[in-house]
């Protein structure tokens, strides 16, 4: 993560916030930020990055959460709500004022969520990717999304240690998780050696180790957004891959349906997408936000 910064924030008694921004920040452009899915880092939005038409149409901020990539805190235990409310606190110590749009990929969708709950007349508009709103109950399960609490409960156990690990590797079969499910069985292998290493690299050590449980921990153990959905009132434009290995389309085109405050609520299904759908059709997803941005801003 060679472009990635830190900037010193107040939440949780202190944070090394890390993030990522292709270009200076321009005061007369529109903001979109852009946060990541579980175990990747901002480097997930590489080919946003790497789009001349979007990043000379607006300043984009990826922000690793809680956990992730270079982003440090001096507690063991954080939640999805800390880290919106971490981003939104990196917002103000850059600076960053006007329109704030927010992208999110899988566990990043409820994180933009939460910061529309949290801060509705900062937030223009957001686009959850390859998401799901609610917790693991019955109702996910029965439309045959991912199962966090069968597929999650023994790493989480494998991870758990009450003497310092220092030996400690992100397990083979973790980095095969979080990767395939997220870039499908069609992924190159450059990109398969690229988040393998990376995997490995950030996640080592007693550090580690317990980051990676926490973060587990809060994938499993979220809390749902059903009963607060309502209370998004900025547009939502939903994009979901028809391929996505953690959720189905049919749960999207119901949850979308729970959005009834929002001024513009649209699910938009992208044929062959997988589960991180900017890389799988970056194409697809920018032309998605520059046309969402453009119109509200």
């Amino acid at each position: 993560m060679p472009n990635t910064k830190t900037i010193r924030v107040p939440h949780l008694f202190g944070t090394d916030a890390a993030y990522q921004m292709p270009r200076l920040y321009d005061p007369s452009k529109p903001t979109c930020v852009l946060i990541n899915s579980f175990t990747m880092t901002s480097d997930l939005y590489a080919s946003q990055f790497q789009n001349e038409e979007l990043v000379n149409a607006m300043n984009l901020l990826a922000v690793e959460p809680y956990g992730h990539g270079q982003t440090r805190t001096s507690t063991d235990t954080f939640t999805y709500w800390d880290t919106s409310i971490m981003i939104l606190q990196v917002l103000d110590a850059l600076g960053i004022k006007g329109k704030v749009f927010a992208l999110g990929t899988s566990q990043g969708g409820w994180i933009v969520v939460r910061m529309a709950l949290l801060q509705p007349d900062r937030i223009a508009g957001i686009l959850p990717l390859g998401t799901s709103m609610d917790y693991e109950s019955d109702r996910t399960r029965k439309l045959g999304n991912f199962d966090a609490i069968t597929v999650l409960t023994k790493p989480i156990d494998e991870l758990t240690s009450q003497k310092p690990t220092p030996e400690f590797v992100m397990p083979d079969y973790f980095r095969e998780f979080s990767i395939y499910t997220g870039f499908g069985k069609g992924i190159s292998q450059a990109t398969l050696d690229f988040w393998w290493k990376a995997h490995g690299e950030n996640y080592k050590g007693d550090d580690g180790r317990r980051r990676l449980r926490e973060c587990t921990v809060n994938l499993r153990d979220r809390d749902g957004l059903h009963a607060r959905l309502g209370n998004v009132k900025c547009p939502v434009l939903w994009l979901h891959g028809t391929n996505d290995a953690a959720y189905g389309t049919g749960n999207a085109k119901e949850e979308i349906e729970m959005f009834t405050g929002s001024s513009d609520a649209r699910l938009q299904v992208v044929e062959g997408g997988e589960h991180y759908l900017s890389a799988s059709h970056p194409e697809v997803v920018d032309n998605a936000v520059l046309e969402f941005v453009r119109k509200y801003s």
